[in-house]
């Protein structure tokens, strides 16, 4: 069956999957008592504050303007009082400016729809959407968080000829938008005909993993009802949630180094955005929540939860049974691709899509060894690029080579780390490697 379903030909992995919460409904959070709001939830350009202290604010209320081009702005997530604006440690541990408001009720903006009614009807012209994705501060919510209403102004003299809908979530234990396709799927499909409008694309590719088949057989259902949208079942294969895997697995294209997607002529967009974008048009909502999976095998109640953004991590793990005793690790992320988090307090941001709690045996690296030549690295690595190579040019700071070796076109998948047999620690040096690369850029 496997040899009949699309996928991307060159590298990737197969990790266990442990897809705890794929049959668990999406829950509400309760509201905490305090929320902490980055200004910095994006690619781009911090958003600017526009409430101060004291001030008192309604969920959806604008608190904070996006500055530039590259940029999103920052609505309030709940309504309740200013108490400060400050510079908070994020998600890496470095102080970011914030904005933290005591929660009061949950009273909102007059203009926001809260009904639950589907809400087919796209009355608007394409700028007029363009102005609401800006004004919403919707973001990529695969990951990137790439300020959506600068995806969808197209370069000069580019053109779209399709968009590609990526709900193929290929990181092991995530499932918040596996869970989005069942139980928000018409919505989606809504937000897809906007995002079609916008772009003037006749057609739409939804690409799903093999193993959210119930996701599959549901959205092939509702798109029936929706012209020129399709759904394509993918073979499991990490990462094919990648950007350009996914194209080249629904496509055949491959997107050369350093170029874009719409250079071969598609848009890629996650499904969490695609619902996100739904909400903002026709129901003048901004992103103030998303769907976020809280697990890990040794939580007693592993979840998907609809979390208001802000929220402490704490709050979501004390909701999901509380932090077990034998707590490695708290990541953020998938575990593939992942960051661990060092503080429990840090906030939920738009980009964040799961928080992975593990167990101490499952986080303790294991020693060191020496390179034996296997070649493995090279063999699963997606972008086609020699990882123990990159690894052994940032250790001699050959940082010219590497740039020649093509460094900044990994996608920072994790592969070769996982199928090292050495336990060399190969993505850490690449990551350390592209950030000085990028600094030569910048300064050239």
């Amino acid at each position: 069956m496997s040899k009949m379903l699309k996928t991307f030909r060159k590298g990737g992995i197969h990790p266990a999957e442990y897809k705890l919460t794929d049959k668990s409904p999406v829950e509400i959070l309760p509201l905490p008592e305090k929320v902490t709001i980055l200004l910095s939830q994006h690619m781009g350009v911090p958003a600017i504050p526009v409430v101060s202290k004291g001030d008192t604010v309604k969920v959806g209320q604008l608190i904070a303007q996006g500055r530039g081009f590259v940029s999103a702005s920052i609505h309030s997530s709940v309504s309740g009082k200013v108490v400060k604006i400050d510079s908070i440690p994020d998600l890496t541990g470095y102080k970011k400016p914030a904005i933290v408001i005591e929660v009061e009720g949950d009273e909102w903006e007059e203009n926001i729809i809260q009904s639950t009614d589907l809400r087919k009807d796209i009355t608007f012209s394409k700028d007029e959407i363009l102005e609401k994705i800006r004004e919403s501060g919707i973001v990529g919510l695969g990951g990137a968080a790439f300020p959506s209403h600068v995806k969808l102004i197209l370069p000069q003299g580019k053109k779209a000829k399709a968009l590609i809908i990526n709900g193929v979530e290929c990181e092991p234990y995530l499932t918040s938008d596996h869970r989005l396709m069942l139980e928000y799927g018409e919505e989606m499909m809504v937000g897809i005909r906007i995002l079609m409008r916008v772009l003037n694309v006749r057609k739409a590719m939804i690409g799903i993993e093999n193993n959210k088949a119930d996701a599959v057989c549901h959205l092939k259902d509702i798109a029936s009802k929706f012209h020129g949208i399709e759904v394509y079942p993918l073979e499991v294969k990490y990462p094919q949630g990648g950007e350009k895997q996914l194209i080249k697995a629904l496509t055949g294209r491959e997107v050369p180094s350093r170029k874009l997607p719409v250079d071969v002529g598609v848009i890629v967009h996650n499904v969490s955005t695609a619902y996100a974008v739904y909400e903002a048009v026709q129901k003048n909502k901004p992103l103030i929540n998303r769907i976020i999976t809280v697990s890990g095998k040794s939580l007693k109640k592993p979840s998907n939860f609809v979390v208001r953004i802000g929220t402490p991590i704490r709050f979501l793990i004390e909701a999901a049974g509380g932090l077990p005793e034998n707590t490695g690790k708290v990541i953020s992320g998938g575990l593939m691709m992942g960051k661990a988090l060092n503080s429990l307090d840090v906030p939920v941001i738009k980009g964040m899509s799961g928080i992975l709690v593990l167990p101490e045996d499952e986080t303790k690296r294991k020693s060191i060894e020496p390179c034996i030549r296997c070649s493995k690295c090279v063999t699963v690595c997606p972008m086609g690029l020699e990882p123990y190579l990159l690894m052994l040019l940032t250790q001699n700071w050959d940082f010219y080579r590497l740039e020649k070796e093509m460094v900044l076109d990994c996608i920072e998948c994790g592969s070769c780390s996982y199928i090292c047999p050495a336990n060399r620690p190969l993505l850490d040096f690449i990551r350390l490697g592209k950030t000085d690369v990028k600094k030569i850029i910048r300064e050239r």
